[in-house]
């Protein structure tokens, strides 16, 4: 049943999908340097997801710390990525949708595994955090990430500079065992210390599964927390053509993963690698079509 839901909207909440894919298929830059490279595009990707019913955009900010700039961008303008990024998020939401503030990972693996201080992480994520909630996002949107530590570390720099709600998705590599990240995380145990840590909502992103395969790890959150749970899948899992990452899951059936993982207990679905607003729009006829039923 549609319940009570939270940022203002009732669930269950429609995200968009992909970025990077559609930039890709594009011909534009990938990444939040394209904020500044080509604008244009990016907002055509926003209004794309707009127009296919979504209920929030996502800014183009994803991984752009510091720590994760300075490896593979030396040089870039972090601030004016993330103030461009928000512009064009809030240009193509307007008043009828939520802008939320994209923070993916450092790209460093965190001490004692790899040999990243997790105060250097911190730092990252607060400076990150600080510049989206300045720039005026609804809620911070901590994604992809692999270790439970690397997100519990992002989601308390996030808590340490606002007090707009923080929202966490992790990947997982298998359903199998409740779940794993690749760094062995439970889909239960990471619920559980997301709540712990009063994160507003916990779900999957991205990662090794199909949107049927994520439909389990939501109900193996939905079991360990009373926090509202994320699914937002690839659009299946990926083929390799010519060198790169393909994939090809249709719209469709896309939105029939969409309905399991609503069935398992999602409040809050959408896409991440792959999707597009044709995905989105199948996601958003489901939920059209049954809206007493989620």
């Amino acid at each position: 049943m549609t319940t009570e839901g939270f940022l203002g909207r009732a669930f269950p909440i429609l995200f968009d999908g992909g970025m990077g894919t559609m930039l890709a298929a594009a011909g534009a830059e990938m990444g939040g340097p394209c904020n500044l490279s080509n604008p244009s595009a990016v907002l055509a990707v926003h209004l794309a997801y707009a127009e296919a019913g979504c209920d929030a955009l996502t800014t183009n900010t994803f991984a752009m710390n510091r720590l994760y700039a300075d490896t593979n961008r030396p040089g870039l303008d972090l601030a004016a990525v993330h103030r461009e990024g928000v512009r064009l998020a809030r240009e193509a939401a307007g008043r009828d949708r939520l802008v939320l503030g994209d923070i993916g990972p450092t790209g460093r693996i965190l001490e004692p595994y790899g040999d990243c201080p997790e105060t250097l992480a911190f730092d990252a994520f607060r400076e990150q955090a600080e510049r989206l909630a300045a720039e005026g996002v609804d809620a911070l949107l901590v994604e992809t990430m692999m270790d439970l530590g690397e997100a519990l570390c992002a989601l308390q720099a996030c808590k340490a500079v606002s007090n707009l709600p923080v929202l966490v998705t992790l990947s997982f590599q298998t359903a199998d065992r409740g779940g794993r990240t690749m760094m062995g995380n439970a889909a239960s145990d990471s619920a559980k210390a997301i709540e712990i840590a009063s994160g507003a909502a916990v779900g999957l992103n991205c990662g090794e599964l199909d949107p049927f395969q994520a439909a389990q790890i939501v109900a193996s959150m939905k079991a360990a927390t009373s926090l509202p749970i994320i699914a937002q899948p690839n659009a299946g899992l990926p083929k390799m053509h010519d060198g790169r990452a393909v994939y090809d899951l249709e719209p469709s059936k896309f939105a029939e993963g969409i309905v399991s993982c609503l069935a398992a207990g999602a409040r809050i679905v959408g896409g991440c690698c792959g999707t597009t607003p044709a995905h989105i729009r199948a996601a958003r006829a489901v939920l059209d079509a049954h809206p007493t039923k989620y």
